[in-house]
């Protein structure tokens, strides 16, 4: 029997970070970033004592948002969402539904309802404005997910899944 869950991704934590940020005190300034994925700055921090303790000092505010976004970053990459859900639902009726559309002609049919949406657009949404049906237009939308033209959100009262297309926001 095979295992279809989705991987459960190695989440970065506040204390660590701080306990890395503490580090600074052997001299050894942003092991806190590089934990966090930031190499570059991490290395900056390094090189000049935290940006010759400023840095250092500002990061103690920025910890709690470094590792979120750090976080958040890590389930994107392994379509997991916050809680744990996989963002990528495999559709099994795509191979048998034939399209009117090429998936350009989709991609461009989507990207004017989103535009007239300002921006945002549910998979209901998309499925009235283009006529495709559910399983094309989830299919492009994750597709535009994974090459990084939408990113994916829920609404926060009813919880649909919203793409946003970030270019037209």
């Amino acid at each position: 029997m095979m295992n279809h869950e989705p991987p459960t991704p190695p989440e970065t934590k506040v204390s660590s970070a701080y306990f890395l940020w503490l580090a600074c005190l052997l001299q050894l300034h942003g092991l806190h970033r590089l934990y966090n994925g930031k190499v570059f700055t991490g290395l900056l921090w390094l090189c000049t004592l935290g940006l010759f303790g400023v840095g250092q000092l500002v990061d103690l505010l920025l910890i709690p948002n470094m590792v979120d976004e750090h976080n958040t970053k890590l389930r994107a990459r392994l379509g997991v969402s916050e809680v744990g859900i996989p963002l990528y639902q495999p559709v099994v009726a795509s191979s048998v539904i034939s399209s009117k559309y090429t998936r350009s002609q989709l991609m461009m049919k989507l990207l004017l309802a989103a535009e007239r949406r300002g921006g945002k657009l549910s998979v209901t949404q998309a499925v009235m404005d283009t006529e495709a049906s559910f399983a094309e237009v989830e299919a492009t939308l994750r597709e535009m997910l994974k090459t990084g033209y939408v990113a994916i959100d829920n609404h926060p009262d009813t919880g649909v899944v919203i793409y946003h297309f970030l270019e037209l926001s």
